[in-house]
């Protein structure tokens, strides 16, 4: 038996798909490491990598290795029996962190999606009823089910759906004293990005995360931090949060977790956990074999101190090239993040532009990101080259050059 291969171009996608994506033009069809080819073999520059999700790059030969051969093994069994891959990964991540249980998902959404309702299930459990308020922040992304899109920051992604779950408060990031005169005995958890990544890059300051730590402790709420861009290595710890001097109760990771490949978790403590007992939530596809043996090679590789000091090196790299670029062209008024999570805010004479400089970069041979209208996104492979960095960043030059002269 064969498959029958059929030709496809962009404008297959305008006929056939559910217009809710604008994709680009080319359409992709081979990577290798921080490199990719589209259908007329033109060569790109991947300073995306899936929007931080191809942690390794593409086709990272260990995980294409222990892909293929998990899938002579076993794919799927179903969350009425349980496989070694989940065992062994679960066993891995709360090692590494401050947790002692996980959950697997197959998105950061439904991570997301499982710690509200935790966290609500377990405000009702050990305080009685009406302990749900959830405050989380303006600018936040937490995902697109009805309820993580509510919770996060960003009306827009959320209006025009019918009436949205309640008891949902918004303050802005790093405003302590907002947190405050929202808190009461009625938060069951306070959600937030440790570096608010969809929002505009914005990380939140110490002072701020060991107060919201202190109001949570006060008033019997949880800590949720998201995770799901910031985590497995991104912003040069494992998890972000090693960054300060705090642990959240829960914590979802999902995108550089799998390195391209569907996964999430949501890990807590054992206490907490009790409170999604047998029944009480599920996932048909999480913690699947295929995805959990991807999963542990990419913790095996990252979860590591010499590996995670390259990102460090390599964010210094990044951070300099750009300030080179912003010296020559004056076009920056901030450039921010951790690690590989980095971000160029437009400065005021170039509001609104951050797509029409990505698209000019896209032209020239260079994929990047933005960050809201006006903050240009840098999420690249954790183990980019460095010739790839700086072969990369002429072309971002090249192409604001360009942009700027049209």
């Amino acid at each position: 038996m064969t498959n029958n291969v059929m030709a496809v171009t962009r404008k297959d996608f305008d006929n056939v798909m559910v217009p809710n994506y604008a994709p680009a033009a080319m359409i992709p069809v081979r990577g290798q490491g921080s490199r990719v080819w589209d259908q007329a073999d033109n060569e790109y520059i991947d300073f995306t990598a899936g929007i931080a999700v191809s942690c390794l790059g593409h086709c990272y030969p260990p995980l294409v290795a222990t892909l293929q051969q998990q899938s002579q093994k076993l794919w799927h069994v179903s969350n009425l029996l349980t496989n070694e891959p989940a065992l062994r990964l679960a066993r891995k991540l709360t090692k590494a962190t401050f947790a002692d249980k996980v959950f697997f998902a197959n998105s950061g959404a439904e991570a997301n999606e499982a710690a509200l309702k935790l966290a609500r299930r377990y405000a009702l459990d050990k305080f009685g009823d009406g302990k749900d308020q959830i405050i989380a922040f303006n600018k936040g992304f937490h995902g697109r089910t009805f309820f993580t899109v509510t919770v996060g920051g960003q009306s827009s992604y959320s209006d025009g759906f019918g009436p949205k779950p309640g008891a949902i408060d918004h303050v802005d990031f790093n405003d302590l004293a907002a947190v405050e005169a929202l808190m009461s005995d009625k938060t069951c958890a306070v959600m937030m990005e440790p570096l608010q990544g969809e929002g505009g890059i914005n990380a939140a300051n110490q002072q701020f995360l060991i107060g919201v730590r202190a109001l949570c402790d006060k008033y019997n709420a949880l800590l949720i931090f998201d995770e799901v861009q910031t985590g497995v290595g991104r912003t040069g710890t494992f998890y972000a949060y090693q960054h300060t001097d705090i642990k959240p109760d829960i914590l979802t990771s999902a995108k550089g977790l799998g390195a391209g490949f569907p996964i999430a978790a949501m890990l807590t403590t054992g206490n907490i956990a009790k409170s999604l007992s047998v029944g009480t939530h599920g996932s048909t596809y999480g913690g699947n074999p295929l995805a959990c043996s991807v999963a542990e090679v990419v913790v095996d590789t990252i979860n590591n101190d010499d590996f995670l000091a390259q990102v460090k090196v390599k964010s210094a790299i990044f951070k300099e090239a750009l300030t080179q670029i912003n010296n020559q062209y004056a076009i920056f008024s901030d450039i921010r993040g951790d690690g590989l999570l980095l971000g160029a805010e437009l400065n005021e004479q170039y509001q609104g532009q951050a797509i029409a400089i990505m698209n000019q970069a896209a032209q020239d041979g260079l994929l990047i990101l933005v960050a809201g209208a006006n903050v240009l996104r840098f999420t690249p492979a954790l183990n980019i080259p460095e010739d790839d960095i700086h072969a990369g960043m002429k072309k971002l030059s090249q192409a604001i050059e360009k942009w700027l002269a049209a």
